[in-house]
């Protein structure tokens, strides 16, 4: 398997450790450019797109595979295991902060911290927990993303950035949403938003820096705080931000509190 063709993988810049950044649902490698050239002088930069995303090879896309998250944290151990060196840091958004705890708990000390933007590791409220919707509210959003996977994509995609003065990122991400495949799309969607990796990321000791928007309709702070109260090694930053997209809305937020985070593990510092 030809990973570079089938994840579309690009690595740029140098360093003794190696920052791996993976995408959310309906984006690509491309969301990553706000942040990117800030660390580029210090670490080695491993973009990819998962299969079905971007410029992935869309005929590798096996619905049997990526039937869960699973099938999405092996692919990246493999990108780790070809493309990385030195300690290892993945930089997951949205539902890739799970693909990349999947891929930590499948291959333990692979994967020296984590840097997780948005995670959540189950979007409905169960009993005490709160992740944000109510599992009504998540089959009816599906339903909707069945029936009309576009028209779906241009009202949800602007409310999911938020970014209130920037619309143009929400024009980026309706783009985004409209350029998937829909297939793929949906079953994606179903498997993000259904899945529950509460289990499987409850007291994994790697070292972890949660960045959460202050307010993020997708994953509210509650969220962040649950994870930060089950990760025994991990921080929390707030980022003053209305969205689900700081690294493209709160940049320099998001990178200044990676900074601080992955301190021990840079290269020299460049200006």
């Amino acid at each position: 398997m030809d990973l570079q063709h089938r994840n579309n993988v690009k690595v740029l810049g140098e360093g003794p450790s190696t920052l791996v950044f993976s995408h959310g649902f309906g984006c690509d490698q491309t969301m990553w450019r706000y942040l990117v050239d800030h660390f580029t002088g210090r670490f080695k930069v491993v973009l990819y797109d998962l299969v079905g995303a971007g410029q992935s090879d869309l005929d590798a896309y096996d619905r049997e595979k990526y039937n869960s998250l699973a099938g999405y944290a092996r692919d990246l151990n493999e990108i780790i295991g070809q493309y990385a060196s030195g300690p290892v840091i993945i930089v997951g958004h949205s539902v890739s902060g799970m693909i990349g705890a999947l891929a930590d708990r499948l291959s333990p000390g692979k994967i020296a911290a984590h840097v997780m933007i948005g995670p959540s590791p189950c979007y409905i409220d169960v009993d005490d927990y709160v992740g944000g919707f109510k599992l009504e509210d998540i089959h009816s959003l599906l339903d909707t993303l069945d029936s009309n996977y576009l028209g779906w994509s241009s009202t949800m995609a602007p409310v999911i950035m938020g970014a209130p003065g920037q619309p143009a990122l929400g024009e980026e991400l309706t783009n985004s949403f409209c350029r998937t495949e829909p297939e793929i799309a949906k079953q994606f969607a179903r498997v993000t938003f259904l899945s529950d990796n509460r289990q499987d990321i409850a007291g994994l000791t790697t070292p972890t820096l949660i960045v959460q928007s202050t307010d993020d309709l997708i994953a509210p702070v509650a969220v962040g705080e649950y994870l930060h109260a089950v990760l025994p090694n991990s921080t929390l930053s707030l980022v003053a931000n209305v969205g689900h997209c700081p690294h493209m809305s709160a940049p320099s937020a998001c990178s200044e509190a990676m900074d601080h985070f992955l301190s021990p593990w840079m290269g020299a510092n460049v200006d």
